[in-house]
């Protein structure tokens, strides 16, 4: 009786959501492996010319039809004058959930201009935007309703769709800068503002369903410790209507190799807290231009009863590297990086 309460409770979540289409926003563990769909003014504040990430996540794999996300993000840096750059990006997210096949795909261009506001050391006020399409769609036969026993279909007449989309957007502004003279010593505090445009959001032809803006709070700082280690905090302050979310944690990563400026690895260890939801534990290689992460959700929440404690776990892959050109940051004395 417990495993058919509990396989009902999963059905008619993805029933609520595939048919409702429920306004809160995707959302990652390893957010700062996702810098643009927290802000898109982080676009570009990396040590590099260009940088390209992908995030894969995994949830409520004690079930069947778990929730499938992709995120995967491209950015590329150039000077524009002066000391000041101008970062393009791309932003593509896939997310499939539940049984009837709830599917989302993101395609959003991205902009942001990076101002210089010190000649003696990296500051920088970053001002970004991103919009584009989005699309979603659901597998109307994949649903079971009362009526559909009765022989009477998902008795759902009134969904006149299976598939829409709208245009959305979002702008953001941050600000970086060297903390002292070590310049792996950063600062990196920013603000967005999702879904300005306040798009509609439903299977139905309801014109007073739309998706709830967002705001999203970041702050990010770095700190060498001695030689050998580094130290790397996050955090993350969401609103989005009635939901609330504070993500906080730090990695703690030790040099490998002969050099501690230029150093072969660095491998990085720490947590994370989603919190009165899920505690993270994060492992992290860095070699080279390249950069793999993996996170584990351990659910804390009032569900982890129905879970088996079971959250989600996320795979990150980075690239970041500069490229060979006679303009490129590595030459500069001053760029926007973190």
């Amino acid at each position: 009786m417990k495993q058919l309460y509990r396989k009902l409770f999963f059905v008619a979540c993805s029933i609520s959501l595939a048919i409702c289409s429920f306004s809160q926003d995707i959302h990652f563990s390893q957010f700062f492996e996702a810098p643009l769909y927290r802000n898109p003014a982080l676009a570009g504040i990396v040590n590099g010319d260009v940088r390209v990430q992908t995030v894969y996540r995994s949830q409520w794999n004690s079930i069947a039809n778990a929730y499938k996300t992709t995120s995967l993000n491209a950015e590329y840096k150039l000077p524009v004058t002066g000391d000041d750059y101008l970062t393009v990006g791309l932003q593509v997210f896939h997310d499939k959930s539940g049984s009837t096949n709830l599917t989302t795909t993101h395609v959003l261009p991205a902009l942001n201009y990076h101002k210089s506001l010190s000649s003696e050391k990296n500051m920088y006020l970053s001002l970004g935007f991103t919009g584009g399409y989005v699309q979603r769609s659901v597998d109307r036969s994949q649903m079971t309703t009362n009526s559909t026993y009765e022989g009477h279909g998902d008795g759902e007449s009134a969904l006149l769709q299976t598939r829409y989309g709208y245009m959305d957007g979002s702008a953001g502004i941050s600000f970086n800068t060297q903390l002292s003279d070590n310049p792996e010593n950063n600062l990196v505090i920013g603000a967005a503002y999702h879904h300005f445009n306040r798009p509609k959001n439903s299977f139905f032809n309801n014109e007073s369903v739309a998706v709830q803006p967002k705001m999203v709070f970041s702050a990010d700082a770095k700190f060498a410790m001695g030689e050998e280690f580094v130290t790397t905090f996050y955090n993350d302050f969401v609103t989005q209507g009635a939901y609330r979310e504070t993500m906080s944690g730090m990695l703690l990563g030790y040099k490998v190799g002969p050099y501690s400026d230029t150093p072969d690895a660095i491998l990085r260890a720490g947590g994370f807290l989603r919190w009165g939801d899920a505690f993270i534990p994060v492992v992290q290689l860095d070699y080279r231009t390249f950069s793999v992460s993996l996170s584990y959700d351990v659910n804390l929440s009032k569900l982890s009863t129905t879970s088996y404690g079971r959250g989600g776990y996320e795979l990150s892959v980075t690239y970041a590297g500069f490229l060979d050109r006679e303009n490129s940051s590595a030459n500069a004395v001053r760029c926007p990086h973190f």
